[in-house]
């Protein structure tokens, strides 16, 4: 699960980043299709197994999942045209992403359990430090003295073509296998360990001990026994840290900024103490040999500090009951309750209070006195057993050289001892059965992972939490780490037939007919021993009903696929043809995030030769059929689990339909009560899908792709020529310039010339005030971005797999255009969208007589749409309260229930939304009348880009420009002042600290969780201006980890906590403390996060103003980092030039410099003091701490008449009764016409933003 504050920690740089400047998704803007992603769709990154692994570092590697929001404590501080602080994306607990169709490898990505971790409480108690029991032959332990091993030198490593860093694998003395990076530009160093151990090694009578060991090693060492210690170094040196526990791995990783002031011994350790900071190419920087040490010292000597494991086992158990009501968690551990009972893929990963302690009861003060028993012992002995050299790889990235790196890690991580004789005999290498075509195959474990009588050849159903309807096929299958496989991979070019979407493929078929939304196709789990392919179905209502025809038709695909495999030509040239791509992404990749790297590369050495890393699965051996036909042949209804998800199975009576469960009994699943029920695939249907008697003559296997790039010269170098023996051109930090200004549009250009890669970004804004002027009309112009998709899947699929790649959304600000990819193909992809885009409104118009399929996809987007925005109201407690809040201060806003109305209920069936109203709705907003802003970046000339303009000109604005008056403009409005709530809700409110309160009950009937958002609003950017964001920023980092071992660590109120700078509409600025729990209710909450502010209060008068100038120099470090591919750099000036969409004509020149002035802000002059600080000119740690206290006085102190507060609070279905009561009391807001009311009396911020002079 995972690390250390994985769920709340302080946000990475790239976070940190997001933008200030207003980029974000207003309230009005949340019941959108994006905004409506599930928690786990939006999670395919989260969790990494083997599989991920194996596709090599150009696939994305697990964020950091420490920041709750997408921007995280720090605020939005970088520009990105679609930054939200909706919290669908965070990533608690890495739960298994739902499968998801990779253009890029086409194949879906692997996924199991993640994990979380916790932090700890600082206790002063006795807690041995656990010793490793390595000991030679004579008894006497033994050290790790000698010289560390090369491996592999930069040379022999196969890089990108555009990859500068140096390389390095070394084998250190005790046999810890790392990886070394050398990168003197980077601005963010990072580190890794990974183990190969995860909770399939969990004791059987321990479920969940890995995920509980990892969340207590990071609570103290015996060379850093102060639980937060970690954590501390990290957030003051402008990094963090995170973790997770997956099946068979656990993986540790931290990132750090460089930064260059001096840092305390204690800060160092006995590394490198007198070293100031990072030189580039030189030294190691304090701040990652620092991190090193401490990381090296959970392998070395952790505490297991008795007096936390109380309360880390229910900080497990709170972690366990948040994701209780999450289908991706219910799901994945009913597909491993399938499993055979002596497989470990049968365990409980998660594990929670009563498995952790053998029945103990949580109500009770501990373990022990309550029935149950103390795990610490069981921790130390998975330590000892699981914790070695030779099951353990690391990976470091920093700006010193190879050297230095390397004498970092022989001085930290040498420290660790080799494992015993004894050790190595008790683990000896997996005997595999090299007569069996795949040697892997059941090899670790000793049995099948399913009992093919049993759990194979079956159908089951599941009724799911959120409404959604699925058909997923799952085929047990050899590991794709397996000698025979991993270098043909079979598996890719069968997933890309299954799930491909040209004309004549099953997805084709079947979307054409309205029977799914979505096809994908992959592996699903990938082990040590056996692996899960699936293919998986998202169903309209009409798919569910005919499910036995869309079986059918399946089963003809895989047939049709399987006859196809002997024809070796064609098969063949699929083979080659996706080497190719993977060779050519390869060869073009760019650098990414060195933590997320880092994450990756320390798992992916226990797979790859570390030479041939990099390259991963890009370099892929000759095709062979024999060993394809074998693969293929696992695709049969025998060797199949058939699992039907539907959330009206309980009521279904059969109704004729073959492939049901209803003979089966339900049942419960024992951790998250997952309710299913199964039988046995009928002989009848067997024999029917393994024979099909006919094939529909419209299937047929796809042409080859004619959108393979070819031509990757660049634009930059025909421009300005280079000899290959001149020195590279230094990186051009100058933003995009406009080429062209109309009163309708304004076109952006820059030509790349730093990061020299042959693609192309296209951003287009279509502003119109048309799509957001009511409910109605925003679900309509939705719905044609719905049906515009569906319409272009087939074309435009080749394309994607290519790399070439499009998105068309409806905004409350009209439409917004993205295009990307290799340049020579992007072009045209332009044209074919916005040409079909206007073609599809004059086809719409006709109506469904002339265009019956375009009359499917209509209705079938309004059921997506529909769905969609329903579940939206099952989201989680915590997200629920941020939604419900930005309703009531946000003005001009639709809220969900009018959305809902439009498309169902009395309402609807009055006035029923038409295709006809739809494409009429569309055409105004996209061809009346409107303006433009486009950017043009990367491998792109002037003449190409004023093409790019000359094609959205002559397609959409045609009309006259749109008046500036007209532009819709978002406010926030002020939450009332104790002394202005007395004046509307009348004395009854004048004890309360926070006299407007705004409930709800949570919509899931599953859901066990209260929470509350306690907001405290901080004025407009314009009031603020640059220094008062810059307090507000360095205010909110610190308080973050305050709030955090407060009310968590110490109090442990819930697992989920996390106090940060919140923006709403219009530029209003405030600060946010939240908390979910499952044992607290919202008022208790809220009183609890109150006393807290009062301590924070205590902590700001007494905090050092060495702290201060640490802490600022870390946001700093994060502001001023530069952006690390090209498409960073183009979401960054993309976001500022959005920035000012809706602004005067007089603002309307974006900063492209705003992060480098908020920097100086907080950037204190060394040599000066607070005596000579000059005005604002000069900054000093005094003069921060001191406009910190002022702020906090001023917006947040529960006595100032300035303060202006609210809070969200979010019931459980078991405290209905509770929220029952508060209705009508003064203040209390119970549901949105209570909003609506108090609307009336409330005022609005201005608009104009901070940069604004």
């Amino acid at each position: 699960m995972s690390g250390r504050k994985h769920d709340v920690q302080r946000p990475s740089s790239s976070a940190v980043k997001m933008s200030l400047a207003g980029i974000f998704l207003c309230a009005a803007t949340l019941p959108s299709a994006g905004a409506f992603a599930t928690p786990s769709a939006s999670q395919t990154h989260g969790v990494f197994s083997r599989h991920n692994m194996a596709f090599g570092i150009g696939a994305s590697p697990p964020l950091s999942s420490g920041s709750l929001w997408a921007h995280g404590p720090l605020g939005m501080l970088r520009g990105g045209s679609d930054n939200s602080e909706s919290l669908s994306d965070s990533k608690l607990d890495h739960p298994p992403p739902t499968s998801l169709k990779s253009p890029a490898d086409v194949i879906e990505e692997a996924t199991t359990v993640a994990a979380v971790a916790a932090t700890g409480e600082v206790s002063s108690s006795e807690s041995a430090a656990v010793q490793p029991t390595s000991v030679a032959a004579n008894g006497e332990a033994t050290s790790s003295v000698g010289e560390s091993t090369i491996i592999a030198e930069d040379s022999e490593y196969i890089k990108p073509l555009l990859d500068t860093r140096s390389y390095r694998a070394i084998t250190l003395p005790n046999g810890l296998t790392c990886l070394l990076v050398s990168d003197p530009l980077t601005d963010v160093e990072a580190g890794s360990v990974h183990i190969n151990s995860g909770h399939f090694q969990d004791p059987e009578h321990r479920p969940g001990l890995a995920h509980f060991h990892e969340h207590m090693l990071f609570l103290g060492t015996e060379k850093y026994p102060d639980e937060n210690d970690f954590e501390t170094f990290l957030g003051r040196n402008g990094g963090s840290s995170n973790a997770f526990t997956d099946m068979e791995d656990t993986n540790y990783y931290f990132s750090v900024s460089p930064l260059d002031h001096e840092v305390d011994e204690d800060d160092v350790g006995d590394v490198d103490e007198d070293v100031p900071g990072a030189v580039p190419g030189g030294k190691t920087s304090a701040a990652l040999s620092g991190a090193l040490d401490r990381l090296s010292q959970f392998f070395i000597s952790p505490t297991f500090n008795a007096a936390m494991v109380e309360r880390e086992l229910r900080a497990i158990d709170s972690e366990y009951l948040n994701s209780v009501s999450s289908d991706s968690w219910r799901n994945f551990q009913l597909l491993k309750s399938y499993a055979n009972p002596h497989h470990p893929f049968n365990k409980f990963g998660c594990g929670n209070y009563k498995t952790l302690t053998n029945g103990g009861d949580i109500k009770g003060e501990k373990a022990e006195v309550s029935g149950g028993t103390n795990p610490r012992d069981d921790l130390i002995k998975f330590w000892e057993q699981n914790y070695q050299t030779p099951k353990m790889k690391l990976c470091v990235v920093g700006r010193a050289g190879l050297d230095e790196l390397q004498k970092t890690l022989e001085e930290t991580f040498g420290d660790i001892k080799p494992p015993s004789d004894k050790w190595l005999e008790r683990n000896p290498p997996i005997a595999k059965d090299e007569t069996k075509l795949f040697p892997s195959e059941h090899a670790r474990y000793g049995i099948s992972v399913f009992d093919a009588d049993e759990f194979l050849g079956v159908i089951r159903e599941v009724v799911p939490v959120v409404e959604s309807r699925i058909i997923k096929l799952q085929f047990a299958t050899p590991p794709f780490d397996d000698e025979t496989l991993s270098d043909i991979r079979p598996y890719r070019v069968l997933s890309h037939l299954l799930g491909h979407e040209s004309p004549g493929s099953l997805h084709s078929l079947l979307n054409e007919e309205g029977l799914i939304n979505s096809l994908s196709s992959g592996v699903g789990i990938d082990t040590a021993d056996f692996s899960l392919c699936s293919i998986t179905l998202s169903l309209t209502p009409k798919g569910l009903k005919e499910r036995d025809r869309v079986l059918s038709l399946i089963w003809q695909w895989i047939s049709l696929i399987k006859s196809s495999v002997g024809n070796d030509e064609l098969m063949e040239k699929y083979h080659n043809e996706m080497a190719a791509m993977g060779k050519v992404n390869f060869m073009y990749r760019e650098n990414g995030d060195p933590t997320d790297f880092c994450s990756t590369a320390s798992g992916m050495l226990f797979t790859y030769e570390p030479s041939k890393l990099l390259a991963g699965s890009s370099q892929t051996g000759k095709y062979d059929v024999d060993i394809t036909k074998a693969f293929l042949e696992r695709f049969t209804p025998e060797n199949c689990l058939l699992t039907i998800w539907a959330p009206d199975l309980e009521k279904d009576e059969n109704n004729g339909v073959l492939t049901s469960a209803s003979a089966g009994e339900w049942t419960s699943e024992k951790y998250y009560g997952a309710k299913h029920r199964s039988v046995k695939i009928p002989d009848t249907l067997i024999q029917q899908w393994k024979n099909p008697a006919d094939i529909d003559s419209r299937l047929s296997l796809p042409k080859l792709n004619e959108f393979i790039p070819s031509d990757f010269s660049l634009k930059c170098d025909k421009e300005d020529p280079i000899s290959d023996d001149a020195p590279k051109p230094k990186a051009d930090a100058k933003p995009p310039k406009v080429l062209l200004e109309k009163p309708d549009l304004r076109l952006w250009h820059k030509m790349d010339r730093t990061f020299r890669v042959p693609r192309t970004h296209i951003k287009a804004e279509l502003t119109s005030p048309n799509p957001y002027r009511s409910p109605r009309s925003m679900t309509l112009n939705r719905l044609y971005a719905k049906v515009l998709r569906d319409d272009l899947s087939e074309y435009v699929y080749d394309a994607s797999i290519a790399g070439c790649n499009y998105r068309v959304t409806c905004v409350p600000l009209g439409f917004r255009l993205s295009l990307s990819g290799y340049s020579e193909k992007l072009p045209h992809l332009l044209e074919v969208v916005t040409s079909r885009m206007l073609t599809l409104i004059e086809e719409m118009k006709q109506g469904p007589e002339k265009h019956p399929r375009l009359a499917d996809k209509f209705e079938k987007a309004r059921e997506n749409l529909l769905r969609q925005t329903k579940n939206f109201r099952m989201e989680s407690p915590y997200e629920t309260c941020s939604y419900i809040s930005r309703m009531l201060v946000e003005d001009n806003v639709w809220h969900v229930d009018q959305y809902v109305a439009e498309m169902e209920g009395e309402y609807h069936d009055e006035n029923p939304l038409t295709m006809a109203e739809c494409a009429l709705s569309a055409e105004e907003s996209l061809l009346g009348r409107g303006k433009a802003e486009v950017l043009c970046m990367g491998n792109v000339n002037e003449s190409e880009a004023r093409e790019v303009a000359d094609v959205i000109e002559n397609h959409f604005l045609q009309s006259r420009p749109l008046n500036e008056d007209e532009v819709p403009k978002f406010k926030s409005l002020k939450v009332p002042t104790k002394d202005e709530a007395i004046k509307i809700y009348g004395p009854d409110v004048v004890d309360l600290m926070t006299p407007t309160k705004i409930e709800q009950v949570a919509y899931s009937e599953s859901e066990e969780n209260n929470a509350i958002q306690l907001i405290l609003q901080t004025g407009s950017e314009h009031e603020l201006g640059y220094e008062g964001i810059a307090t507000l920023e360095l205010l909110s980092y610190i308080a973050y980890n305050s709030a955090y071992d407060t009310l968590r660590t110490k109090e442990q109120l819930g697992y989920i906590v996390s106090a940060f700078t919140r923006k709403t509409a219009g530029g209003c600025n405030g600060f946010s403390v939240i908390v979910q729990s499952s044992s607290t209710l919202p008022d208790v909450l809220e009183e609890r996060c109150e006393a807290w502010l009062k301590q924070f209060r205590q902590e700001l008068a007494e905090i050092s103003e060495e702290r201060v100038a640490m802490e600022a120099t870390a946001i700093v470090s994060q502001l001023l980092e530069r952006d690390q591919k090209l498409g960073d750099e183009v979401g960054s000036a993309w976001g500022e030039i959005l920035a000012t969409e809706n602004l005067s004509m007089k603002a309307r020149e974006p900063k492209f410099d705003r992060l480098e002035r908020l920097a100086t802000y907080l950037t204190i002059k060394e040599g000066c003091d607070d005596d000579n600080a000059d005005g604002n000119s000069t900054v000093t740690a005094a003069s921060l701490k001191r406009n910190m206290i002022e702020f906090f006085d001023k917006y947040l102190d529960a006595d100032s008449p300035d303060r202006r507060a609210m809070c969200a609070r979010v019931y459980c279905q078991k405290a209905k009764k509770r929220f029952e009561d508060n209705v009508g009391k003064p203040g209390v807001l119970s549901n949105y016409n209570d909003s609506r009311h108090l609307k009336q009396f409330l005022s609005a911020y201005p608009t104009a933003p901070y940069w604004i002079q």
